[in-house]
């Protein structure tokens, strides 16, 4: 059950959280009905994206066999043999469905919704096979797919309860979701001694920091304005505008991190930092209080 998972990478899903921005920031949180769905969806969605690391460690299994630590993944080292990896892979496709079919069958989602979502499903799944496949070893292509993914879990989450995602929340999730993915191929560009990523050498180090940084200012602009000019349904603009500062801190000691001796990854760089999950925490208290208190 271990191995199943290390492959499900259950860890990840950090990044599915996503999913609840649209019922956060529309101030919906505490609506039952809508946070049923939302939690629902979450978990469907959680599966589709294990199904893509499984189809991205079938691709990539030769190149994974070669890497320092990637070659300890279940299917790189041999623990789940291919065959059982696929048939894994397809249960997790169908069992995302079917977790999302019950929304529609349990009348607790419309039809229009459940199209809208199944669509969304799917098309996260098309995006990251186009990305396994060929996607990835296309400079700026690559990156801009993987940023894709974040954009996709926000929308998602919109789609569900019928939230409009605002377009200043739109620019901000898709600015700091470039600034992470660049952060992170500066992190295998420069500390992955074995640099299975084909695409690593059409990237420098001066080129992917210029972009991060780029990337970040565009984050706090736009996070900026949004906070003052335009989100959903809040009265609260001259309060939401304090967080502006939280949100520096959190971006400047991610940025520390990731221009350490860290290989970029979003999710471990998180985990391993207690300063930044605290700061993290702080910035869910208050805008907690200041959009439900």
């Amino acid at each position: 059950m271990k191995k199943y998972l290390s492959l499900m990478r259950v860890k990840h899903y950090i990044k599915n959280l996503l999913i609840f921005l649209a019922i956060i920031y529309n101030g919906n949180l505490l609506n039952i009905h809508y946070l049923k769905i939302t939690t629902i969806s979450f978990f469907s969605f959680c599966l589709m994206a294990s199904a893509v690391y499984v189809l991205n460690d079938l691709v990539d299994i030769e190149k994974d066999r070669k890497h320092p630590t990637k070659k300890k993944r279940p299917i790189a080292s041999g623990a789940i043999g291919i065959k059982k990896a696929i048939a894994f892979f397809i249960i997790l496709v169908i069992g995302s469905i079917l977790i999302q079919s019950f929304l529609w069958i349990g009348n607790i989602l419309s039809y229009e919704r459940y199209i809208q979502s199944i669509i969304f499903l799917f098309f996260y799944l098309f995006l990251n096979i186009i990305y396994s496949k060929y996607a990835k070893n296309i400079p700026i292509v690559d990156i801009v797919v993987l940023a894709l993914g974040f954009l996709i879990r926000v929308y998602y989450g919109g789609v569900v309860i019928g939230v409009h995602i605002s377009n200043w929340l739109y620019l901000t999730v898709l600015s700091f979701s470039l600034y992470l993915v660049i952060g992170k191929r500066r992190g295998e560009l420069l500390y992955q001694k074995n640099k299975t990523r084909e695409v690593l050498k059409y990237y420098t180090k001066d080129f992917l920091d210029k972009l991060m940084y780029v990337f970040l200012t565009l984050t706090l602009v736009f996070y900026s304005l949004w906070c003052s000019m335009g989100y959903n349904n809040i009265a609260s603009n001259d309060k939401m505008i304090y967080s502006i500062l939280i949100i520096i801190f959190i971006t400047l000691r991610y940025s520390l991190i990731v221009e350490g001796d860290s290989d970029g990854d979003p999710v471990e760089v998180l985990l391993k930092d207690n300063i930044l999950i605290g700061s993290i925490l702080i910035y869910a208290i208050y805008m907690g209080v200041i959009l439900y208190v």
